[in-house]
Formats: C-alpha cells, structure tokens, sequence
C-alpha cells in the first residue's frame, strides 16, 4: 500500500460549516481517515454551510457521478445592495432605496411562488466555470471578467419560508426555500429577483438542505466525523439512486475484472418506497426486481460482496453493459442499508 492511503473506500456526508471552502473539509477528512485520496461532490461557497458529499479513497471516482442531482436549498435574500460576488463576502457595487412593498409578506411569498419553472440564468461572474481552461472566478480576481453564455435551469419549487426587517431593526430580507435543477446557482437568483424587483439584492445567508439523495439527516459535522470515522460511511448505491444488481460466484469475478456483461447476465432490481433499511440483500422486501429493460446509455450499480463494486453503462446496440467505474476494493455500503 502506498504512502497516504488507508485501505479505505466509502463516501460520508459532511454538514459543511460557514467560512470553510469545500477543500477545507476535504482537507480534515483525509485526517480523520489517513487518506489522501478524498474529494468532494458538488462545492459550496465559504459563506454556505450544509450537505457535501466526501468521497475517500478509491470512491473518489464516484464524484462525478454524485455532483449532477437537483438540490435544495434555503436561502436569506438581502435587499439593498448588490455586490460583484451575488453574495455578503464581495464589495458593495450599487446601492437603492428598498421599496415598502417588498415588506409585505403576502406580494413577497407571490412574488417567490412565481419563480418556479424555466429559466435562462447568467452564472456570477465569480464561479468556477471554465472557459478556455480559465476559472471565471480567477480572472475575475485578476480584474479580467470572462464572458459567460446564459444556461437553462429550472426551479422545481420556491416557498416564502419569512421576512425579516419589517421593524426596521435589520435590513429587509427574504428567507427562500428552494428546489433547483443541477447547475443552478442561487447567488444568481438572488441577483436575477433584484433586477426583477427592482431593487438590488443578494446572497446573506445560504444553507444546502438537499443533494439528490443525501440529506442533512445523512449528514455529520466534522467534529462528529473524527468521533465516529467509519461509522459516518453511507451507502453509495442509496446516493447514486441507479438502479442495481447484484453479482456472485463468475459474475462477481467478472465484474471485478472489468469484463464487459451480456445484458442477460444482470438482474436489474430497484428500491421499494419502504426506506433504505430494508435493503440488504435481494430477497427483502426493501428491493424489487424491475420491470423495465436497461436503455440505452443507463448507468446501473453492481454490488458484490454487500460492497458497490462498479458501475457499467448499457449499450443497446451491442446488448451489453460495459464497466464505467470498477473499484478493486469495493466502496463500503455504510450503516445506513
């Protein structure tokens, strides 16, 4: 085993605290583990806290396939000031009156209600989107704003959770709670319910409640992680929410080489609504087989061993599953099966 890993290949949940980066966190994890080999799934900003999925050791190729889930958030929406960041941590660059009917919380919740649907969005300025191999957010730190294309992005659902600042004692905020599409940024909401209200606005507070399946219940704060280290570990096939199979004796064997498998080799099966604690093995009644044949391009999880083994793509024209991700040492389902 070479310097820096552990042995170990799981993926955890960490309630990721304000004035952290994401590799703050990763960061800590490899110490609680003793691994180097960590990453995290979908980055939030210093000035939010909440759901981060952290993969260790070998389930760091599962990163990408955990960052593309709708998630939900809450967010505090100031009103006032709009800031070159969308969010409190940047400068102030513009400045207006409030208008006394973003006090009401009846035109406020209306207001948040309709911005459910589609929608263009224009990133932040600051974000880590690439273009030409060159980080926005760098270049922005550099004075050199990069020209961002507009994105599609749906919200699923907005609800008024308040408004704070009516007496007077606090600038005028909006507390939001949102469910968006992936690649949705809520600095970018913020801005864009300034511009529509016509008052600027931005980011104060902002907390992840939601990433596909892994919820803030899921989640452990890192003091709790370096108590409780592989107890904290979560099933990775629960988070991928892929449809499954499981693979024994030759099957199991081929699958941990890699081999490509005749679409008849697999039983596909699928969760029940009864929760996640059912499902241990294929014959409890928490796991059903599917009804529906592989489609073309679906990813489904193997497990071996009550371990994710790999995850292979179905080819339709080939009638075939072809590995996508095989781990030599499979990912910990966790204590949450």
């Amino acid at each position: 085993m070479r310097r820096g890993e552990s042995g170990l290949s799981l993926v955890v949940g960490v309630d990721k605290p304000t004035g952290m980066t994401s590799h703050d966190v990763v960061s800590r994890v490899r110490r609680v583990f003793g691994e180097k080999r960590v990453g995290h799934a979908g980055t939030l900003d210093p000035l939010a806290s909440g759901v981060l999925a952290v993969c260790v050791g070998p389930a760091t190729r599962l990163d990408a396939l955990l960052t593309g889930h709708d998630k939900s958030y809450e967010v505090r929406v100031a009103f006032g000031a709009a800031t070159d960041t969308d969010d409190a941590e940047g400068q102030v660059i513009r400045t207006a009156p409030v208008p006394d009917e973003l006090a009401d919380p009846f035109a406020a919740a209306s207001f948040v209600a309709s911005l459910v649907g589609r929608h263009r969005q224009l990133p932040p300025v600051y974000s880590a989107i690439k273009v030409g191999g060159r980080k926005a957010c760098d270049e922005a730190r550099k004075g050199r704003i990069i020209e961002l294309e507009p994105r599609d992005i749906e919200i699923y659902d907005a609800r008024l959770i308040g408004v704070n600042g009516v007496d007077g004692s606090e600038p005028l905020s909006w507390d939001v709670a949102l469910r968006v599409s992936k690649g949705t940024y809520v600095r970018s909401i913020a801005r864009d319910m300034g511009n529509a209200l016509d008052c600027p606005a931005h980011v104060a507070a902002l907390r992840r409640t939601e990433a596909g399946a892994l919820t803030l219940e899921d989640c452990v704060s890192l003091e709790v992680l370096e108590e409780v280290g592989l107890r904290a570990a979560l099933d990775p096939v629960r988070l991928l929410g892929l449809r499954f199979a499981y693979a024994e004796g030759p099957l199991a064997r081929a699958v941990a080489n890699g081999n490509v498998l005749e679409a008849g080799s697999l039983c596909l099966c699928e969760r029940r609504t009864c929760g996640a604690g059912a499902e241990f093995c294929a014959c409890t009644a928490g796991v059903r087989e599917s009804c529906q044949p592989p489609r073309d391009g679906e990813l489904v999880s193997i497990v071996a061993d009550n371990r994710l083994a790999a995850v292979y793509e179905y080819e339709s024209a080939r009638e075939r599953f072809r590995p996508r991700c095989v781990f030599s040492t499979g990912v910990i389902r966790g204590s949450d099966i």
